[in-house]
């Protein structure tokens, strides 16, 4: 399989990380061609391994395979010693390693990353914590979506604070991780000095991610309130009921609004003075969602996202998993499609698949299976 065409496909890759975060950033590389060797535990890997069921037919678990395509398979016990050498051997020949080991953890074993970085010029090395001031305490998503105050903002206003269905904070964190290594492969070249050692965690990805919501506090002083399904800046902007089933309608400017009224039935009713700029919605938010929720329940969902598509408005149905995969070339092995326009060129491997032609063969790049 030809990968050469693939922006990555000269760059080596230790995945020394295991859970969410790094093994989605390692496998975004992967993704843009990177050989990418992920060093597991003998007899139990990845602790995701064991995330299930569900499990696919082989005994993988669904939680495994979501991350780790485009890898291959090293069983290795860093408390022996021989294992050890073959590691630092790879890092040695690496690019970059990715790792989310807890202080201390692999400087015990002669792999901290000073002395990795003085042995191999070329070398990014990039650490993934849980908090940033706190290295010392394991991240894990929920927890820190918890202290970052994303589960504030999260729920019916009335109910109890709510995390993130998908495990978000990892997901940024791997993405953020992949942004910093691609930013210091560029730096190296135009700065030989540069930082070489990049640290990224869970906590700043998740406060970072506050965006709006951080800016609003930011400015007012004021803390955040929930919102559930509305906008705490924008109206109408949140779910409807239709005649059939729910409706996202995301109004974020003035123009969107009037188009809106034109798509009514009785586009006089939304004909207020004080509903003409987003900033009077917003005061006026309960009887401007209101009369916009009456005119709404006269039609279904598919009537509706006709309309509002044919004037620019935007909008949503509220569909399952199942029915949004389903447009896609998504797979139960490999999973869904790269969102950065790479190739799945190999599945998720099994639990040390490739330790002996790495025993053997060190970083020497086998493209087929």
């Amino acid at each position: 399989m030809n990968t050469t065409a693939l922006p990555l496909s000269k760059l080596k890759v230790l995945d020394m990380s295991r859970v969410l975060a790094g093994p989605l950033c390692t496998m975004m590389l992967g993704d843009l061609g990177a050989d990418v060797v992920k060093v597991e535990r003998p007899g139990l890997g990845d602790d995701t391994r064991h995330w299930g069921p569900p499990f696919d037919a082989r005994g993988e678990s669904a939680y495994f395979l979501c991350t780790n395509r485009n890898k291959r398979s090293l069983a290795a016990d860093l408390d022996d010693s021989a294992d050890c050498a073959l590691i630092r051997a790879l890092i040695e020949q690496a690019d970059v390693v990715v790792e989310n080991f807890l202080p201390g953890a692999l400087d015990r074993r002669g792999l901290d990353a000073p002395s990795m970085l003085a042995s191999n010029q070329r070398l990014i090395w990039c650490t993934i914590r849980g908090y940033p001031r706190d290295p010392e305490r394991p991240g894990y998503d929920f927890a820190v979506q918890a202290e970052s105050g994303w589960m504030s903002v999260t729920g019916d206003p009335d109910g109890d604070p709510l995390r993130t269905a998908v495990a978000l904070v990892d997901v940024l964190t791997g993405k953020d991780a992949a942004i910093s290594i691609l930013a210091a492969l560029i730096g190296a070249r135009e700065r030989p000095h540069a930082e070489r050692h990049l640290s990224v965690s869970l906590g700043a990805s998740a406060v970072a991610a506050l965006v709006n919501v951080a800016q609003n506090v930011l400015v007012t002083g004021r803390d955040a309130e929930r919102w559930g399904n509305s906008h705490a800046n924008l109206v109408p902007y949140q779910v409807f009921q239709t005649a059939d089933r729910p409706l996202v309608i995301a109004v974020g400017n003035d123009t969107q609004w009037r188009a809106l009224c034109t798509a009514m039935d009785e586009p006089s009713r939304l004909d207020s003075a004080a509903w003409a700029t987003n900033a009077g919605r917003v005061t006026e938010r309960s009887d401007c969602v209101a009369t916009v929720q009456a005119q709404l329940l006269g039609h279904g969902a598919d009537v509706w996202r006709a309309r509002l598509d044919a004037v620019g408005v935007p909008v949503g149905r509220i569909r399952t998993v199942l029915e949004a995969l389903h447009e896609t070339a998504s797979s139960p092995l490999t999973g869904v499609p790269s969102s950065v326009g790479g190739m799945v060129r190999r599945p998720p491997p099994l639990l040390g698949e490739h330790t002996d032609e790495i025993r053997a063969g060190g970083w020497q790049r086998i493209t087929t299976r």
